[in-house]
């Protein structure tokens, strides 16, 4: 074999696995499942190439074969998707812990899986009095600062489809219920640029987040903490620092 055999072969490999990538990112963009047409369609490979990577993806467990004969996201993934999770959770600690002592308040990461935000990583306030949230506990969307963040980063046909599943349970008088009322909220959100949480998850709490932007999953940040400590006037003060924690986390997370 020459060294331009070889070196052919490697090249192929490497596009082979780059394609096979790519067919797994399409598949998670359209919600987990396609046909074989609809993946020729989005990818623009031909049918022949994305049969045999897909019977690959098959038979080592990242992709299941319905008996619709669709393509869906396979159980494999989801050890690689959770221990990619919890490394997330670390990689942001720096960025969350200068977030803290810039402005005071516990910072929070959180990332939208399924239709659940997963809170990633916390640093918690210097302050006595300080918010808590557990590292992996799932909420509902709705009612938090990140969930809303993380929402208005979807098309309202596609929050309204998460809402619709999972519902708008009042966690406080102030918690918003009506299906058209949030989906106003994430229009505000996307002009303004951050959600709030304004005593929606738990009285006395006032939770501000931004969008983390191209990252390959959807996140957000927050900072977290009493009404008394965090009031409305200082938030336009609050926001700019958050937003270039964010954007150092973006391009960590994208490189």
């Amino acid at each position: 074999m020459t060294g331009d055999d070889t070196g052919t072969r490697a090249a192929s490999g490497v596009r082979s696995l780059e394609r096979a990538f790519e067919l797994l990112e399409h598949l998670a963009d359209a919600g987990g499942r396609l046909a074989l047409t609809e993946l020729a369609e989005t990818s623009g490979l031909p049918m022949p190439t994305i049969y045999r990577l897909m019977r690959t993806l098959v038979n080592r467990g990242y992709v299941r074969q319905e008996p619709s004969k669709r393509y869906a996201l396979g159980p494999r993934l989801i050890h690689l998707g959770e221990t990619a999770g919890r490394l997330l959770g670390s990689w942001a600690q720096p960025a969350l812990a200068q977030l803290v002592d810039e402005v005071g308040e516990t910072a929070n990461m959180a990332v939208l899986e399924g239709d659940e935000v997963v809170y990633v990583a916390q640093v918690p306030s210097k302050h006595s009095m300080r918010m808590f949230t557990e590292v992996g506990r799932r909420v509902n969307p709705h009612c938090t600062g990140v969930g809303k963040a993380l929402l208005a980063q979807l098309p309202d046909s596609v929050a309204g489809e998460i809402i619709g599943r999972t519902g708008l349970p009042a966690h406080t008088p102030h918690t918003i219920t009506d299906p058209a009322a949030l989906l106003k909220e994430l229009g505000l959100i996307r002009r303004r640029g951050y959600a709030l949480d304004d005593e929606e998850q738990e009285i006395g709490v006032r939770c501000v987040a931004v969008p983390l932007t191209g990252t390959p999953t959807l996140a957000a940040i927050s900072i977290s903490g009493p009404q008394g400590r965090l009031p409305l006037n200082v938030i336009d003060d609050v926001v700019p620092i958050m937003r270039r924690t964010a954007g150092r986390l973006s391009e960590s997370l994208s490189a």
